[in-house]
């Protein structure tokens, strides 16, 4: 009984998934942008991490804008890593946001409308303002409690200090009640926001050290504040264009932020931002913060939505652009026409481009070793060099694949550590694309509207037609 409760108090509040690129830290870069072999999740890729490395540091400087890289290789050579790759070295403050080419296609708006917000979430500005805080040690808290409950509200005293001078605030109900849910006691070091009442506690005065014999792990101590207890602070807000859109677009304003129903914004709104913005930057209230938009599948856009792409790159509110394409030379979608990538030539001309290479039998076994250790399974030297050599010839994501399915394969036969033959087990069960398309090949008239012997006569343009 006593192993079931403790298995049922497992902590249920982190949710932890294990995706495709889950083990992606960074670029994997030194401090002179030089790839390291294996670093941060990074394998391979030399040459297109150095150029996403370059990229990186001229979107960290801000000093441009409207600039669109193209990441271009065959499927499984890590396009979508190099992207993430560039997300988690921006930080926080940098926005980031990812968009997939056939997502505009469903949304319930116009596709200009859904790449237009698209590039208004991946613009940060940096709102600075001054605010009145009050910061102290708290010498003592009264609270006089009325006899009868609910013939009086609560009073008190709060008495703050800092290393020069000592003061006494008359304490209402809300500030009361505030304090209570920070749980604030004598010793501790807060700060008060004067227009909005907000209580942030620093932490514990160091004069208080010796006022317990046992602290927990989560106590900081900081100095008593000096000067006056009564201070401005600088306070910066990081929002984006679109929350900025959104606020004040819609009646229920910020609350459309949560439900996702921010619904089409009309350009007026948009233009009056822009100006607002621009004012507050002459003023150097705000700063611009350009971010990134990557777009994935990029080659699933429409030629309206190429038009609009080469634009919006013209406006100086514009992010950096990074797009990702599989695709050789094929039908721009909307056209007849055929063009590299599926993207117009005119586009394609403003687009720095940074190819990927197929990975050698050397890094798919490094990435193999990186995935085993994220997807926590134990696996023998034998059976690692076995998908290796099925990763080289077959792809990277097929040998992906079957690591969790060889480690319950395992698991099933009471292992502990993946063999060669859980591998064989699984590869037998699961077909890769070269051999699922044999399997077509050889019962292919078994199969309902096969048109394999259709394509072989002359009538094939006539059934697509």
């Amino acid at each position: 009984m006593a192993e079931l409760k403790l298995s049922e108090s497992r902590d249920l509040t982190r949710i932890e998934r294990i995706g495709a690129h889950s083990h992606i830290r960074g670029l994997g870069l030194d401090s002179s942008l030089e790839p390291r072999d294996v670093s941060e999740g990074m394998v391979g890729q030399a040459q297109a991490r150095k150029a996403a490395g370059v990229i990186l540091q001229m979107i960290k400087d801000g000093k441009i804008a409207g600039r669109a890289i193209l990441l271009a290789g065959q499927p499984g050579t890590g396009k979508t890593a190099i992207a993430m790759g560039m997300a988690k070295s921006l930080g926080l403050e940098t926005p980031f946001s990812m968009l997939s080419g056939s997502e505009i296609f469903s949304l319930e708006m116009s596709k200009t409308e859904a790449l237009m917000q698209a590039f208004r979430k991946s613009i940060g500005v940096r709102i600075k303002e001054e605010t009145e805080i009050i910061e102290g040690e708290v010498v003592e808290i009264q609270i006089d409690r009325p006899a009868v409950s609910g013939a009086a509200s609560k009073t008190g005293k709060l008495t703050l200090k800092t290393t020069d001078m000592e003061t006494v605030y008359d304490l209402g109900a809300k500030m009361i009640e505030a304090l209570g849910k920070e749980k604030v006691q004598s010793g501790d070091v807060i700060a008060i926001d004067k227009a909005s009442g907000k209580i942030t506690k620093l932490g514990r005065s160091f004069s208080r050290s010796r006022d317990y014999d046992a602290m927990g792990p989560q106590t900081k101590f900081v100095q008593c504040p000096d000067g006056e207890l009564q201070k401005r602070k600088e306070v910066v807000h990081c929002v984006t264009l679109h929350e900025i859109d959104v606020i004040n677009s819609r009646t229920q304003g910020f609350l459309a932020l949560f439900t996702g129903d921010t619904g089409e914004i009309r350009a007026e709104v948009r233009e009056q931002i822009d100006t607002k913005v621009a004012e507050w930057r002459e003023e150097g209230k705000a700063e611009i913060v350009p971010g990134v938009l990557f777009i994935d599948e990029v080659h699933m856009l429409d030629i309206e939505c190429f038009s609009f792409l080469n634009r919006a790159l013209e406006n100086e509110m514009a992010p950096i652009l990074v797009v990702a394409t599989n695709r050789g030379i094929t039908s721009i979608r909307g056209t007849n026409y055929k063009s590299p990538h599926g993207i117009p030539i005119d586009l394609l001309d403003r687009l720095l481009i940074i190819t990927t290479q197929p990975y050698s039998e050397d890094e798919i076994r490094k990435i193999l070793d990186i995935r085993c250790q994220e997807e926590d399974v134990e696996m023998s030297e034998d059976a690692k060099q076995l998908l290796t050599k099925i990763g080289h010839e077959t792809s990277l994501r097929y040998a992906i694949h079957l690591i969790t399915a060889s480690a319950l394969n395992c698991q099933k036969r009471k292992g502990m550590v993946v063999e060669v033959q859980d591998i064989t087990r699984v590869y037998s069960l699961f077909l890769d694309v070269r051999r699922s398309t044999q399997y077509l090949m050889e019962y292919q008239k078994e199969y309902m509207f096969n048109e394999a012997s259709i394509v072989d006569g002359g009538d094939a343009d006539s059934m697509h037609d």
